[in-house]
């Protein structure tokens, strides 16, 4: 069981931590350059997209650490 988070904990650093970096100093900016109406909408669309992907890896690793916290009891 431990092998089993820990090896998922470790795929998703190795494909979130550059995804991240290839969206924030890559891909953002030259959407940014372009300068279009289009270009725009799909850089903030694009972090919207982020965020939420990291508030959903905040709050599934606070679920996995503590069952127990959602249950109100």
């Amino acid at each position: 069981m431990y092998a089993t988070k820990l090896t998922l904990l470790l795929t998703t650093i190795v494909l979130y931590a550059p995804g991240s970096l290839f969206w924030f100093f890559w891909h953002v900016p030259e959407l940014l350059s372009t300068g279009t109406d289009q270009t725009l909408v799909a850089a903030f669309a694009g972090s919207v997209a982020w965020m939420l992907l990291t508030f959903g890896f905040i709050i599934h690793i606070i679920k996995t650490a503590r069952p127990t916290a959602g249950s109100g009891r």
